[in-house]
Parts: structure tokens; C-alpha cells; sequence
């Protein structure tokens, strides 16, 4: 079970990065509802993980089927990545987010 919480977790992280890669990509292409919605995702993600003192909902879960309890146990992610992802992709999604306004402030006012 511990295997499948860890998989399920690791895709999700995945589509999460997707999003915040997205993001511009999606502006450039002139599809600013599809960046937005990506945007959401990210958001309600976080909600999710302040809500959760800052670990995922999967966590707690995961916890039942494992005595391993360090950093990571979770999920299929190198130890360091696991240390600053936090930091490396809210920066990113800020990053990325201020790059699709921009895409929509100047490529929007094209049409």
C-alpha cells in the first residue's frame, strides 16, 4: 500500500510542476483560461498544505503503513530535491505566474 501511496503522491507532485511549467507556455500559446486554471490548481495545492502545516494530505496516510518516518518516505523524489522543493517551486510558480500577466498584459491586448 505504501508503494501505491508513494506512486499516487509522486504523479501528483508531477501534474503540480506541470502547472507551474505551464503556465507560461500556456500564455504564449494565447490560452490564458488554461494558465489560469493551472494557476488555481497550484493554489488550491497550497491551501491544501497550509491547511496540513505544510505537508501533504498524502502524508498522514502514507504515516500508517510505514515506520519510516523521514523526510521523503512518501514520495519517489531525490533526497536533494526533497530539502528546498518547497522553495525551489513556490519560487518557480511565482516566477512563472508574474511571466503569464505579463503575457496577458501585453499578448492579451493584442487581439
Amino acid at each position: 500500500m505504501l508503494i501505491a501511496i508513494k506512486v499516487a503522491h509522486t504523479i501528483i507532485w508531477g501534474l503540480f510542476v506541470t502547472c507551474i511549467v505551464g503556465m507560461p507556455v500556456a500564455g504564449a500559446l494565447r490560452r490564458f483560461d488554461v494558465g489560469a486554471w493551472m494557476a488555481g490548481a497550484v493554489l488550491v495545492e497550497c491551501a491544501s498544505l497550509a491547511a496540513n502545516r505544510g505537508q501533504s494530505p498524502l502524508t498522514p496516510i502514507a504515516a500508517r503503513f510505514s515506520e519510516d518516518q523521514r523526510l521523503g518516505f512518501d514520495i519517489y523524489l531525490p533526497g536533494r530535491l526533497l530539502c528546498r522543493h518547497k522553495t525551489i517551486f513556490g519560487t518557480l510558480f511565482v516566477l512563472t505566474g508574474l511571466v503569464l500577466l505579463a503575457e496577458w498584459w501585453l499578448l492579451g491586448a493584442e487581439r
